[in-house]
């Protein structure tokens, strides 16, 4: 049996997964949970073969649980963006996914998962490599990465052990390349993209 740890923020969602793939000889789901902390502690607990995540989920999403753990992972999403799947895939995840697809291919791509190869959903595949390349340095990148709306210029300059002018420079450039309007705009945008 293939042991699934399933987290969904969406319980009808979740439970009708649940449901399905119990419908399966060879896979069994021995937890079913709502958040990323949940599932952190359902990974602990049950030390499933494959672990399917919600992109979205409150207390911490499905990139945050795939940076605390390494057990074979697929991502759900409704909407991917291309910088997010790259996030993903470079977190160790070994699979994505539309929540649009059927059962059955999600069954069958856990089995794909936990024989060690990778499923990626052709769209969010095509779509990443149309994408533009990111305009930011990695020194904007570090910069934006710090940026959120208590933190001052100041405070990341220290953090980074650069000066405040510097900071500032660096979160103009990359609002001109963005055509951000703010320098939280430009950090957002760097996260929707999946660059931080």
């Amino acid at each position: 049996m293939i042991r699934v740890v399933l987290a969904d923020d969406e319980q009808l969602t979740r439970q009708a997964v649940a449901a399905l793939l119990g419908l399966e000889p060879d896979l069994e789901v021995v937890a079913d949970v709502e958040n990323g902390a949940e599932a952190l502690l359902a990974i602990a607990e049950h030390r499933p073969d494959v672990v399917v995540l919600d992109m979205e989920m409150p207390t911490m999403d499905g990139l945050q649980v795939l940076e605390l753990t390494d057990v074979r992972a697929i991502m759900l999403t409704r909407h991917a963006r291309p910088g997010v799947l790259r996030q993903a895939l470079s977190l160790g995840a070994k699979g994505f996914l539309a929540k649009t697809a059927p059962a059955a291919l999600l069954a069958e791509v856990i089995r794909r998962v936990h024989a060690g190869l990778r499923y990626v959903d052709p769209e969010f595949a095509a779509e990443a490599l149309a994408e533009n390349p990111c305009p930011l340095t990695d020194r904007e990148l570090d910069v934006l990465r710090m940026v959120n709306e208590d933190r001052t210029a100041p405070d990341i300059a220290r953090a980074l052990h650069l000066s405040a002018g510097t900071v500032r420079n660096y979160v103009s450039s990359a609002m001109t390349k963005l055509g951000a309007r703010s320098r939280t705009q430009a950090a957002r945008m760097a996260r929707d993209n999946g660059w931080i």
